[in-house]
């Protein structure tokens, strides 16, 4: 490929011109399609919105609920309920954006994936994104139970939004 846009650009003549732009424009179609798959539009809007709701209802249940007593004993860390609440548009867009580029990202290999990937893809996205609690542990004087919740919750967490991201942007079934 470099060979051939070499030689075009250093031919003069234009007999090579056509033959040559077919076949960039063939790679370049073809590179687009495995850089961005075709999605279902739907499908996807779907499997955001629900990555988006559990994403929700499982920090409720993790930071809400489970975490509490451990806010409350170091509540000089945090900010106050009402400072919170001034900010929760924040949070919320900051789920949506996680919510968004987890099923992004899982859309270039759903046509071919089977639950084992969207597992696999679950647990690798959580620790990836659990490297905050880590750095959290160090940067914030917070007690390493809080920053290990935090790190395995969001391992947990990922892999059940990659359940739910398999069953809603499912691939189409293959003719027989």
């Amino acid at each position: 490929m470099t060979v051939d846009i070499l030689e075009y650009i250093c031919q003069s003549s234009g007999a090579h011109r056509a033959p040559l732009e077919k076949h960039i424009s063939a790679r370049q179609s073809h590179l687009r399609r495995a850089i961005i798959p075709i999605m279902n539009i739907k499908r996807l809007l779907l499997a955001i919105a629900v990555a988006f709701v559990v994403l929700f209802a499982t920090d409720f249940l993790i930071h809400g609920i489970w975490m509490t007593p451990d806010y409350r004993v170091t509540q000089q860390l945090w900010r106050t309920d009402p400072e919170m609440n001034a900010r929760i548009g924040w949070m919320f867009a900051a789920q949506l954006l996680w919510a968004a580029t987890f099923v992004l990202l899982w859309t270039r290999w759903a046509d071919t994936a089977r639950l084992g990937c969207a597992v696999g893809y679950g647990l690798l996205m959580g620790l990836f994104s659990g490297v905050w609690a880590i750095v959290m542990y160090v940067v914030v004087p917070m007690p390493c139970g809080i920053a290990a919740k935090w790190f395995f919750a969001g391992i947990v967490q990922s892999i059940l939004v990659g359940f739910v991201t398999f069953y809603v942007y499912k691939p189409k079934p293959q003719p027989v």
